[in-house]
């Protein structure tokens, strides 16, 4: 085995965004992409550059790359591996380094989803072209995306990989989009993928079956044992569509300390796992998704020992009954809660009351005007995500405003045409309508 590595591209706000019901403000995953790098997490698939309402958010943190503040996680695009969604994606996001290109690879997806309207050497050609076309925008890490890879003909995944690697592309994605696979299966395909391409593999995979995490590492083990790099696509707390994507931390702790893996293959050596604790209570925060009492090494009961035999096993020694230590993942400090007077600032805060608050945060504004401009942002970063402003969203404001700016402000796309404009030029939108 030469000495290849599993890395870790987390789609939090990507995919984890597409959660039914649930969503991010732009702050939001702007904290969640620092809090990634400061984790020093490989790469965060950090949204949609032909999706208008993200472009801001998209170019502002693409200018916190630029300024040297997210240093080590690469930003990278999702986009449909079509010539057209590439040239508007580099258009839209100028800074653009990294992109995804995704096709639906499987017969149902071809007959079911696209009707019949595309031919598998319909998917091959627009996929060639798609690579060609990142390519000519400077594209550095261009990664194609197999859509139902796990129920797509595994000869067709691989003619697929190849067109693709040809034309430029460096990684291929294995998307079990529905949670279908084991992990034997898994193992399996992955390896005579990456045996026959000599690609780096990505691991996508969906927890419909509650596998979701051994399938992760199941996959990269097989593009490991293969000879090539693994890449592990993850999402913080296991968000995502339906029951989820596979959950960051779980995946992490799986390779690094369960018995298969532990010591014989190794994660990227930037990740930094104390940083875990303080990820996984963001984006629960910022969610509104409390974190399962169960849940692996973040939950409430992660390290609590109630019955007799095990909390007198744990006192003696840790190790009886916890596998790895809560200190590893940034936990045992105590969370100091205020039972007192509490001042908070949000969209309709004060001044006195603001300045408290930074106060608290050991922050000093140089002047009035320095003050009162940051209060603005605040307000609007309150209307902007609806929740008490963290520490974080509060440090953010202050040390790069303009940014903060940028990525909340979101102007909708509006021109009427056709028949919207004949009502607006009629003025029959003025009419009372029963709405409530």
């Amino acid at each position: 085995m030469k000495d290849n590595r599993i890395y870790f591209v987390d789609v939090t706000n990507r995919d984890g965004v597409q959660t039914s019901r649930l969503g991010l403000a732009k702050l939001q995953k702007t904290i969640i992409n620092l809090m990634l790098d400061d984790m020093g997490i490989t790469q965060s698939e950090f949204g949609f550059p032909t999706t208008k309402h993200e472009l801001n958010y998209l170019n502002g943190n693409l200018e916190l790359v630029k300024r040297g503040v997210i240093k080590r996680t690469k930003l990278s695009g999702w986009m449909r591996a079509i010539p057209e969604d590439v040239e508007l994606s580099f258009s839209n996001v100028p800074e653009l380094k990294n992109c995804n290109l995704s096709q639906s690879t499987s017969e149902q997806m071809l007959y079911g989803k696209y009707q019949g309207k595309k031919t598998f050497d319909d998917i091959l050609g627009l996929t060639a072209d798609a690579v060609k076309c990142a390519v000519s925008k400077g594209a550095e890490i261009i990664g194609i995306n197999a859509e139902d890879a796990s129920r797509s003909d595994l000869d067709f995944l691989i003619k697929y990989a190849k067109i693709a690697r040809d034309n430029g592309a460096q990684r291929f994605r294995y998307c079990d989009t529905l949670g279908y696979e084991d992990p034997q299966t898994t193992y399996d395909r992955i390896y005579k993928i990456a045996k026959e391409t000599g690609m780096a593999i990505e691991m996508h995979f969906h927890n419909d079956l509650g596998m979701a995490v051994a399938c992760s590492v199941m996959g990269a083990k097989a593009a490991i044992d293969a000879g090539v790099d693994a890449y592990i696509n993850t999402a913080i707390n296991g968000m995502g569509e339906r029951a989820g994507n596979a959950d960051l931390v779980s995946c992490l702790l799986a390779i690094l300390k369960s018995a298969g893996f532990s010591h014989k293959y190794h994660i990227d050596s930037n990740i930094d796992l104390s940083k875990a604790w303080q990820l996984a209570k963001y984006t629960a925060y910022a969610f509104g998704v409390p974190i399962p009492m169960n849940q692996p090494a973040v939950g409430d009961n992660a390290f609590a020992h109630e019955s007799g035999i095990h909390a007198d096993g744990a006192l003696k020694d840790r190790r009886n009954y916890e596998l790895y230590d809560y200190e590893e993942l940034g936990r045992g400090e105590p969370e100091i809660i205020e039972t007192g007077r509490m001042i908070t600032t949000g969209e309709y805060g004060g001044i006195k009351g603001f300045r408290n608050v930074y106060d608290n945060l050991e922050i000093e504004f140089k002047d009035e005007h320095e003050a009162r401009n940051i209060l603005e942002l605040a307000r609007y970063a309150n209307v902007h995500t609806q929740k008490p402003l963290t520490s974080s969203e509060l440090k953010f404001i202050y040390y790069y405003p303009d940014i903060a700016a940028q990525i909340m402000t979101v102007s909708p796309y509006y021109e009427p045409q056709g028949a919207i404009k004949e009502r607006v030029d009629a003025k029959i939108l003025t009419q009372p309508h029963h709405i409530v």
